[in-house]
Formats: C-alpha cells, structure tokens, sequence
C-alpha cells in the first residue's frame, strides 16, 4: 500500500497556489513568448516554463520553455523548446522554480535525447536515477580523461577514414539524403 504524503486538503492548497502565482502569455512571436507573472514571482533567467493549458478545440497543450530575459514590468522573455502551435495569449504559464535537466550516468551512453533529455531512438525510457541542468559550468580540468582513444563505431569505413575520438564532440555533416541520420542510429 502506497502511503500518500499529502492529504487532498494539503494538494488544493498547493494547486491553488500555483494557480495564484501562475504568469500569463502576453505576446508570441515564433518560438519567443513574452509572459506576464504576478509581482514578487518572477521565475529567474534559465528556469524551465510550463505552459499547460486548452487550445480552442479542447486538446490539451503542454509546452516548456526556458526563460531567457527579464524585460521589467513583471515580463520575461523566454523560448520555447517545442512547436508553439495552439497557444493563446492568456494562456496560463508555469515556473517550475528549477532549469531544464537531463538524465546523466552510463544509461544514457548511447542514446540520443532532445533538449528536454526525452529519448528520442525508440529504445524505450532511460532508467537514469540521476538528472543534471542543462546550464552548469564545464568539469575541471582535472575530471577530464587525458587519454585518447577511440570509440568503435563498428561501421567499418568511419573506424578506418575518419575514426571518432572517445569523449569528444562529433560533427556529422553532409548533403540531404546521404544517410547521416541512418549512421547515427546504427
């Protein structure tokens, strides 16, 4: 049996305060939304957004954002990570009071994720325990592995022609239908 720690009074009183401190959009322009919140509650540069609500025809819309820019006059400005298409002005937006993280830790060698570190190589949910924000400064360098290896491919022309290096960054780059795409998942 599992034991709830909030009783249905305690989860009210939180709704209703995330209601009352909820911020508002009041212009979008692309994937920038400016949004209004109350005084004393604005969200803090990099903290995530989530606009939760109703489009027109009924559908329920759930985008985040990432607030980039304090405007003044209770604004923020901040872009989101998704499609905004079927958001409204007036719509209700959500700090989440913490930045955008991803999943960390040897589950996710191997995997690709989206910026919102949602898996996106049809493998299934990652078992990572642990998540790590998106915005943190680089390890010392002391942390780094100093020893140059090379990460096996297992494709026999990238190992030969143009290895990759263990625990650098790879740039893939080529023309539209040349398999780019098709390398990566293998």
């Amino acid at each position: 049996m599992k034991i709830d720690p909030f009783d249905d009074a305690e989860i009210a009183k939180l709704v209703e305060i995330a209601e009352r401190n909820a911020g508002r959009i009041s212009q979008i322009i692309g994937p920038v939304l400016d949004v209004s919140f109350p005084p004393d509650e604005m969200p803090y540069i990099y903290n995530s957004l989530i606009v939760k609500d109703k489009n027109t025809t009924g559908q329920l819309i759930q985008v985040t954002c990432e607030v980039q820019q304090l405007l003044g006059n209770n604004k923020v400005r901040a872009v989101a990570m998704s499609a905004t298409d079927g958001l409204m002005r007036g719509m209700k937006v959500f700090d989440t009071g913490a930045p955008l993280s991803v999943p960390v830790g040897g589950a996710t060698l191997g995997r690709i994720f989206n910026v919102l570190g949602e898996p996106v190589d049809d493998l299934g949910p990652v078992d990572a325990r642990a998540k790590s924000p998106i915005h943190r400064a680089a390890p010392a360098f002391t942390q780094l592995d100093t020893k140059f290896s090379i990460f096996e491919t297992g494709i026999k022309v990238v190992d030969l022609l143009a290895p990759y290096r263990r625990g650098g960054k790879i740039g893939l780059f080529g023309g539209a239908g040349v398999g780019k795409t098709v390398l990566i998942m293998n």
